[in-house]
C-alpha cells in the first residue's frame, strides 16, 4: 500500500497485522480521487472508520489543508499515528480515537465543518446511515461538502437523510463507492 500521487507519492503506508482492517485497494483509491479531482484542493477532510488513514494521506498528498483521523480499534490507530509521523504530517492532523456508533459528538469542538469525508466502514456493519445521520446532527460538514463511501455492494445505499444527495456510485468487484454532496 502507498501513496500515489502529491507530494508524498510513493511513500509506503503500514497497516495492522490480520484481517480486521481492509484497506482500500489502489485502484479504487485512484479512481476516488481521479473522481474527485481538484476538490481536493484547501479542504478540511474527515477519514471516518480511517483504517490506516490510506485516503485522509492521499487528500493531504494533494493539497488538503488539514485531516481529522477517527477510528475505534487500537491497531489502527497505531498504524495511523505511524503512517503520519513517518510521513512528516503531524502539524496537519489529528487522530482520535471513537466509536462511531454512539455518534459524532467529539467533532463539535473542530474549529472549521469538513468540505470531503471519506467513510469506509467495516462491511455488514450497517454503520453508513447512522454515521451520515451523525455527521449532519453535529453540524461538521461544509456547506458543499462531500462524502465518499466505500461499502459492499450487499448493503446499497437506498436511503440516504436530507440534504444529503447520492451524486455518483461506482462499483469495483464487491465495492461501490457512492459519492454523496450536501444540497444546500
Amino acid at each position: 500500500m502507498r501513496v500515489i500521487s502529491g507530494m508524498l507519492k510513493g511513500r509506503r503506508l503500514v497497516a495492522p497485522a490480520g484481517l480486521s482492517t481492509r484497506p482500500t485497494a489502489d485502484r479504487i483509491k485512484e479512481s476516488v480521487f481521479n473522481i474527485l479531482g481538484n476538490s481536493i484542493q484547501s479542504a478540511m477532510v474527515l477519514d471516518l472508520f480511517a483504517g490506516t488513514g490510506a485516503l485522509g494521506i492521499e487528500a493531504l498528498s494533494r493539497g488538503a489543508t488539514h485531516a481529522v483521523f477517527i477510528d475505534q480499534a487500537k491497531a489502527a490507530l497505531t498504524a495511523i499515528r505511524t503512517n503520519i509521523r513517518n510521513l512528516g504530517i503531524s502539524d496537519r492532523t489529528r487522530v482520535l480515537q471513537w466509536n462511531i456508533s454512539n455518534g459524532l459528538t467529539c467533532l463539535l469542538s473542530m474549529p472549521q465543518a469538513f468540505d470531503l469525508v471519506f467513510m469506509d466502514p467495516p462491511y455488514k456493519s450497517n454503520a453508513v446511515v447512522p454515521a451520515m445521520t451523525a455527521l449532519l446532527a453535529c453540524g461538521a460538514l461544509a456547506p458543499t461538502a462531500r462524502i465518499v463511501i466505500e461499502h459492499s455492494v450487499q448493503e446499497p445505499l437506498d436511503m440516504c437523510p436530507a440534504p444529503l444527495t447520492l451524486t455518483d456510485q461506482r462499483r469495483f468487484g464487491k465495492t461501490l463507492v457512492s459519492f454523496m454532496d450536501k444540497m444546500v
